[in-house]
Parts: structure tokens; C-alpha cells; sequence
């Protein structure tokens, strides 16, 4: 279970005005940096090429950038950590998903066939690179009050996610606390979502195999039916565990594929499907495997069918630790005033920081990209997401000042 920080006290009232605004050379390099990453997405454990460019560019501003172990993703501290105080670490995550880029108006679109930066881990990426540079040219001026960790992912989209593996490679030694940012098209650019306590799901990869004998269609009573196993596999299942499991839970089974056969008159012997599961509740995504799976065979022993389950457990839910939440409500009110703060609701869509707060606290806010007074409904993972390009002075600035509030606090005692 994550670890709640403990309060912190407050910034003294007379804090003069927060450095650490974004230049509007930067700002114009940054943008250019994103529509780059744009052009040239790669996949999860692939990103060399972004790795290879976010290293370049810290190393150019006189940073000491360290790539992981897996070879793709690296952190980099800004600022020289002295054992004492634990960091707060930046992070940003840097691949694309397999799928194409349907824009048509943008110079920026995908030159990578079926692949595209759908979820915003480009502007990711230029939030973090940018909140690094200037964060670096304050700590040459005596200005940065602790020294902060950048760290650059990859893999989320793969579950259960390269966080596991990052962790594993100690991007998080000297780290007491983590922030992120995740694009979120119907909230306005210059503008956050925050959320005290769960702000996604959890989310598992679920795989399912039927085998029967098969048959001749003009007599499926001497077979095994599995097109028929199949389609009550994929409609009784959610529906069995839907009154299973507590409705507040918010279990959601939702399969993105159905295979099986190939000819319109032999039942095929083999039959496979594949889906997410998506829970809302810790305690329910626990449960998850034992009931999805007394559920599958009650309905494939119904129908005379062998089945196979491959559960893959992907991510927890990410739970945004109280303090934190504050810190970055105090980070944007300081920035853009307290009307630029929202409240967002709980998403069922998964993300590997999840794992980040197994060990330390820390909390995820929800970057406005949608240009305001654009009513169209947008979504991610979407071949057509854009985002609104003002969203990454935003969050630079944004990440700027958590970081320096942050490092002006007293700890707390303990």
C-alpha cells in the first residue's frame, strides 16, 4: 500500500513571488522539441531515439542525465543531493501506442506507420525537459532550494508498465516524493484537474481461451459450440460479475477482441478472447482474478467447454496522497490563481505511477490541453489527438513552482 506524507508546515506568508518562469525562447524550443517527438513516435522499450534526444539536450544545459539500465528512459538530478531530505522527483513518460495518426491539418503528424503519440506522453516529456532547464538555471543562481529528480519512463503503455521496472532500477533512491501530469483533453489549457485519493483504476490484461471438438453446422447437438461458448463467455461474464461484485467497486470487464472460426459452416474447435479489466476500488481489483475466473468456468462448463485463462495483472489504481494534492493545488493557485484549479473525477483508464506510490507518496494532476472554446468532444487514444500547445508553458510553470514550494518547506518532524 502507498505511504501517506505526513503535513507539512506551511510557506511562510511573506514569500516573495516565485522564479522560475518559463523564457519565451524555451517556450518556442519546447514546442518544437513535442511536434518533434510527434513525428517520430516509438513504442514502449523502443524509444531510443527520444531517449538519445532528452539526453542531448540536458547534457547541453550542463546536467549529468543517466540512461536506465533497459536502455531507454533516464534520470537526472538537477541540483546536488547531500543524503539529507529525500528529492521530489518530476516524472514524465515517453512512449506512443500502436495505432495510426489520422490528422491531416498538422505538420507534426506521425511519420511512423500505425504509430502515434495519442496519449500526450510528448507533451509529458517537454513539461518535465522544460521544468528541468529552468529549475537548472535557478540552481546556478543560488535560487533552487533542493535539488530535484527528472525522470523520464518508458514503457506505461506496457503493462504492468515500465515503472516496475524503472523501480527496480533505483529511480527512486534519494526520492521522498513524485508528482506527474497526464494531458486530459476536456480540460481547458491553462487550467488543472486535481483529486485527493484515487484518480484512475486499476487496470489487468485478460485473455481467454475456449476448446471444444467442433463440428458441422447442420449439427451442432454433436459438437462443442464454441461460438456460442464464446458469446455468452463475453455477455454473461460481465453481467455474473457485475452482481457479484459491490456495484461501488466499479468493476468493468470490456473486451476489445472475438476470434474464432473460418468457414460459415464448421464450428471451430478453438476460440480466443481478450479484453481489459478496469476496477476502481483496490480491495475489488484484489478480488478481480478469483471471481473472473468462477465466473468463466460456471459459463464455459454450461456449453461443454475447455477454457484457458491468462490474467495478466497490469497497474492499481493511482491513490494521490492528501499533501501532495495540496502542494500542487498551492504550485498552480501560486501560477495561474486558484480558479485555474479544478476538481476532476475518478477515470477508469490505468496508469503505472500507480506503482511509484507503492513506495513513496506522491500525486498525479490532469493538464489541460483543450483549446478554450473548442466544444468538440476528444478523447485519448485516438488516432485525431491534439493537444493545445500553451498547455506546455503551463506546466513547466506548474511544475516550477510545486518544486520550489516543496523545497522551501520545513519537514516535518519525526
Amino acid at each position: 500500500m502507498s505511504r501517506e506524507s505526513q503535513p507539512l508546515q506551511p510557506v511562510a506568508s511573506d514569500r516573495p513571488e516565485l522564479p522560475g518562469k518559463l523564457p519565451d525562447h524555451l517556450r518556442t524550443e519546447l514546442i518544437a522539441l513535442r511536434r518533434d517527438l510527434h513525428m517520430h513516435p516509438e513504442l514502449g522499450h523502443q524509444e531510443f531515439r527520444t531517449t538519445a534526444a532528452i539526453k542531448a539536450r540536458l547534457e547541453k544545459a550542463g546536467l549529468r542525465p543517466r540512461v536506465l539500465k533497459s536502455g531507454t528512459g533516464l534520470i537526472c538530478d538537477v541540483g546536488t543531493w547531500d543524503g539529507g531530505r529525500p528529492m521530489l522527483a518530476l516524472r514524465a513518460d515517453i512512449d506512443a501506442l500502436p495505432i495510426p495518426d489520422t490528422k491531416t491539418h498538422v505538420s507534426y503528424r506521425s511519420t511512423s506507420p500505425d504509430r502515434a503519440h495519442a496519449c500526450g506522453h510528448d507533451v509529458h516529456t517537454a513539461v518535465v525537459l522544460g521544468a528541468g532547464l529552468v529549475l537548472a538555471e535557478l540552481d546556478r543562481q543560488g535560487l533552487l532550494p533542493r535539488p530535484v529528480r527528472l525522470l523520464f519512463q518508458p514503457a506505461e503503455e506496457v503493462l504492468p508498465g515500465g515503472a516496475t521496472d524503472a523501480i527496480e532500477s533505483g529511480v527512486l533512491d534519494g526520492v521522498g516524493r513524485i508528482v506527474a501530469v497526464h494531458c486530459d483533453p476536456r480540460v481547458d489549457a491553462g487550467r488543472i484537474g486535481l483529486r485527493p485519493g484515487p484518480i484512475t483504476s486499476a487496470c489487468d490484461r485478460l485473455e481467454v481461451t475456449l476448446t471444444g471438438s467442433g463440428g458441422h453446422t447442420a449439427r451442432p447437438h454433436l459438437t462443442t459450440d464454441l461460438v456460442t461458448a464464446a458469446a455468452r463467455v463475453a455477455v454473461d461474464a460481465p453481467a455474473l460479475l457485475a452482481r457479484r461484485m459491490d456495484a461501488r467497486s466499479g468493476m468493468s470487464v470490456t473486451w476489445g477482441r472475438i476470434e474464432a472460426g473460418h468457414a460459415c459452416n464448421v464450428i471451430p474447435m478453438h476460440a480466443e478472447l481478450s479484453g481489459t479489466v478496469r476496477c476502481l476500488d483496490l480491495a475489488a481489483w484484489h478480488e478481480a482474478p478469483d471471481m473472473i475466473h468462477a465466473a468463466i468456468d460456471e459459463i464455459a462448463t454450461m456449453h461443454g467447454a475447455k477454457f484457458e485463462i491468462n490474467h495478466v495483472r497490469g497497474v492499481p489504481p493511482v491513490v494521490n496522497d492528501p499533501v501532495i494534492t495540496e502542494l500542487l493545488r498551492e504550485a498552480m493557485g501560486a501560477r495561474c490563481g486558484a480558479e485555474s484549479v479544478e476538481d476532476t473525477e475518478q477515470s477508469l483508464g490505468g496508469e503505472d505511477f500507480s506503482w511509484y506510490l507503492e513506495h513513496v507518496p506522491g500525486a498525479m494532476a490532469r493538464l489541460g490541453v483543450r483549446a478554450p472554446g473548442d466544444t468538440a468532444k476528444r478523447d485519448l487514444h485516438r488516432g485525431d489527438f491534439d493537444v493545445d500547445e500553451d498547455a506546455i508553458a503551463v506546466g513547466v510553470e506548474f511544475f516550477t513552482a510545486a518544486a520550489l514550494i516543496d523545497g522551501r518547506r520545513t519537514p516535518p518532524s519525526r
